[in-house]
C-alpha cells in the first residue's frame, strides 16, 4: 500500500482518471490518504478524514511512508482557521492555503505556517459562527472551500472546523447521528437533510434559531426551514422537501 499528502491549495478529485471528468470532491493542502491504484498520470485515493475515493493527478500530491501516513492519524488535527492563508517552502515561495487545511503534515512538506490555527472539539454553539464563515460562497459541485462548496461540502467543513467528522455525501452524512420527530425538537447546528421525488437524500444543510436554514443553493445562503421543507423567500416557493433531521452533536 502506498500513502500520498497533498502539497498543493485546492486539488481536484476525479471520478475517473482525466482532467475532463466529474469533479466528485476535493483534496485540501495537508489531507492524507491511502494510494489504493496508482497509474502512469492518476492515482485512485482514500482520503484518510472521511474514507472517500477518487482519481487525484499523480503531479499533485506527494508521496509518504505508512509511518508517516499513521502519525498523521494519530495527531489531533491542527486546521488553518483563516478564509485564507499561506505556507512557505524551504526556498521562500508561498502557496496559499484555504479555510479548513490540515496543518499536521507541515514537517513533511518542509513548510513554515505563521497564521492563526484550530484544534480540538467546539461547543455546539459555535457551529452557526463557522458556518456564517462561507455565507455567499458560490456553489460548486464537489466543492469544500469559501471560493466553491457544495451542501455536502459545506456541512463537512463546518463540522470538521469544530473537531467533529461527518462523512462527505448528503446521503451519507444521513446515516450518522440520531433522528429527530419533529422542527421542534432541533438545535442550532443539528442538520436537516432533503430528498427528491425518487426518495433518495440529495440535499443537507444547518439548522438554526427561529426555524432558519444555512444551506449551499446557488450560494450559501439562509433561508426559512418548515414541515415541508425550505421556503426560499426569493423565489416565494419551496425548493427542497424536508425528509429527515439529525443530531450528531
Amino acid at each position: 500500500m502506498q500513502y500520498g499528502i497533498c502539497n498543493l491549495s485546492i486539488v481536484p478529485l476525479r471520478l475517473e482518471p482525466t482532467d475532463t471528468s466529474e469533479l466528485v470532491s476535493q483534496v485540501l493542502y495537508g489531507d492524507s490518504f491511502k494510494v489504493i491504484e496508482q497509474r502512469k498520470s492518476w492515482s485512485k485515493i482514500r482520503i484518510s478524514f472521511d474514507s472517500y475515493e477518487g482519481w487525484i493527478d499523480n503531479k499533485q500530491y506527494i508521496e509518504i511512508s505508512e509511518e508517516q501516513y499513521l502519525t498523521l492519524q494519530i495527531e489531533n488535527p491542527i486546521l488553518s482557521k483563516d478564509l485564507v492563508e499561506f505556507v512557505e517552502d524551504k526556498e521562500q515561495q508561498l502557496y496559499a492555503i484555504p479555510l479548513g487545511s490540515s496543518l499536521n503534515g507541515l514537517s513533511l512538506l518542509n513548510h513554515l505556517h505563521d497564521g492563526h490555527v484550530i484544534t480540538g472539539l467546539k461547543p455546539k454553539a459555535n457551529i452557526i459562527e463557522t458556518a456564517f464563515l462561507y455565507l455567499n460562497a458560490p456553489y460548486l459541485w464537489g466543492g469544500k472551500t469559501p471560493f466553491g462548496i457544495d451542501c455536502s461540502g459545506f456541512t463537512q467543513m463546518v463540522y470538521k472546523l469544530n473537531g467533529y467528522k461527518l462523512l462527505r455525501d448528503a446521503s451519507q452524512q444521513a446515516t450518522q447521528g440520531e433522528a429527530l420527530s419533529f422542527i421542534e425538537e432541533s438545535e442550532p447546528g443539528d442538520l436537516a437533510f432533503f430528498d427528491n421525488n425518487e426518495g433518495q437524500i440529495v440535499h443537507v444543510g444547518i439548522i438554526m434559531e427561529d426555524n432558519y436554514i444555512i444551506h449551499a443553493h446557488g450560494k450559501v445562503r439562509i433561508d426559512r426551514l418548515d414541515h415541508s421543507g425550505i421556503y426560499n423567500h426569493d423565489k416565494r416557493m419551496h425548493t427542497h422537501k424536508l425528509r429527515v433531521i439529525k443530531k450528531v452533536i
